[in-house]
């Protein structure tokens, strides 16, 4: 049974730093997408960014681009999002979502979500 499950939320000022994790079990990833999505107050989930786990391609959507990034740790079966000089807009629940290739932007293509954790960012 595959399992994604979140964490490194919290409460950060206008300009600080996050690193969210997301630890994935269940199954062998490679060959998986692993996509980061978001979901502000009263809007839709859109996609952050992602990353293909076996080649460690990467993609961003063009509101974070420079700011946030996807990376893997393959032995800890582990995909992180590092975000700095973060914005009160980024204020959303942050999902971690996997899918077979290719890392796609659509959230209903994904299979398997995380339960999600609250990122607010005060001004």
């Amino acid at each position: 049974q595959v399992q994604l499950v979140e964490s490194g939320g919290g409460l950060v000022q206008a300009g600080g730093s996050l690193r969210l994790s997301c630890a994935a079990s269940g199954r062998s990833f490679s060959g998986y997408s692993m996509a980061w999505f978001r979901q502000p107050p009263g809007k839709e989930r859109e996609f952050v960014g992602g990353i293909s786990w076996s080649i460690g391609s990467t993609s961003y959507a063009d509101s974070v681009k420079g700011r946030f990034t996807v990376s893997r740790d393959n032995a800890k079966n582990t995909v992180y999002l590092q975000m700095i000089s973060l914005k009160p807009e980024d204020t959303a629940v942050y999902y971690c979502a996997a899918k077979r290739v290719p890392l796609v932007s659509v959230p209903a293509l994904y299979n398997y979500w995380g339960q999600g954790t609250q990122v607010t960012v005060s001004s």
